[in-house]
């Protein structure tokens, strides 16, 4: 059984920074891409950031770019977002996903096999 358990998530005002954690267990993490995609409100949700199988590409929303790092360690079977400089508009839900195909890098929800259950990242002003 394939399971995404995210952490990390908060309040935290506007300028400031969180580190959302997402650890996955049941699958070989190391031969998928990761990503982080965030659901606001009344909004579908979007990708935010990918990282390839072995961590060396990246892609970003533009909007986070410069502000959010995504990284992995293969070692512990877990991916983090690095968020600095939040603006109240990155208040969304949270959520990880592990990549359906071997490695593969995309941007879709449908690239994407499994899903955490998400945490929230509340920015005020």
């Amino acid at each position: 059984q394939v399971q995404l358990v995210e952490s990390g998530g908060g309040l935290v005002q506007a300028g400031g920074s969180l580190r959302l954690s997402c650890a996955v267990s049941g699958r070989t993490f190391s031969t998928y891409a990761m990503a982080w995609f965030r659901q606001a409100p009344g909004k579908e949700r979007e990708f935010v950031a990918g990282v390839s199988w072995t961590g060396f590409s990246t892609y970003y929303l533009d909007s986070v770019k410069g502000r959010f790092t995504i990284s992995r360690d293969n070692a512990k079977n877990t991916v983090y977002l690095q968020m600095n400089s939040l603006k109240p508009e990155d208040t969304a839900v949270y959520y990880c996903a592990s990549g359906r195909s071997r490695k593969g890098l995309g941007t879709m929800t449908d690239d994407y096999a499994y899903w955490g259950q998400g945490t929230q990242v509340t920015v005020s002003s």
